[in-house]
């Protein structure tokens, strides 16, 4: 099955469940300090009914399709003649460094909040985009 510019449907939706799996995972791991940077309590983040709402979850996966699915034009229309996997996680490093890093630097400090918060978060977003370009270079878009 193939989307815009020939790449493969299948092959970005991989990549967007690893990319998710992968955020459970990690943000699971850096929960405490991840609320103590964000100013968040367990009952903040669980709400009135005691359990984390769905909302969160349903939009970071169909975010994280929309960037695969950009990563993945981006590669195709950057490389004339494929692109490795080397060079497909410099190009989503690069990705990162540019645009995502930047962005939440800006968005954190107009917030003022703590920069251990951007750390965590961005090292997210780094981990997500580099798991992306991986399974796109191994499984071809």
């Amino acid at each position: 099955m193939q989307a815009a510019m020939g790449a493969s449907l299948i092959t970005i939706f991989a990549a967007t469940v690893a990319s998710w799996i992968f955020g459970a995972i990690y943000y699971g791991a850096l929960s405490k300090p991840w609320m103590a940077a964000a100013n968040m309590s367990e009952e903040d983040v669980k709400g009135p009914n005691g359990k984390p709402s769905p909302r969160p979850f349903i939009i970071s996966f169909l975010c994280e399709f929309v960037m695969a699915y950009m990563l993945a034009v981006l590669l195709l229309h950057t490389s004339s003649n494929g692109f490795t996997f080397a060079t497909g996680l410099f190009s989503a490093f690069l990705i990162w460094l540019g645009f995502i890093f930047t962005t939440q630097l800006v968005n954190h400090q107009y917030s003022i909040r703590p920069f251990a918060l951007t750390v965590i978060d961005s090292g997210h977003w780094l981990g997500a985009l580099l798991i992306q370009a991986a399974v796109m270079a191994v499984l071809g878009l």
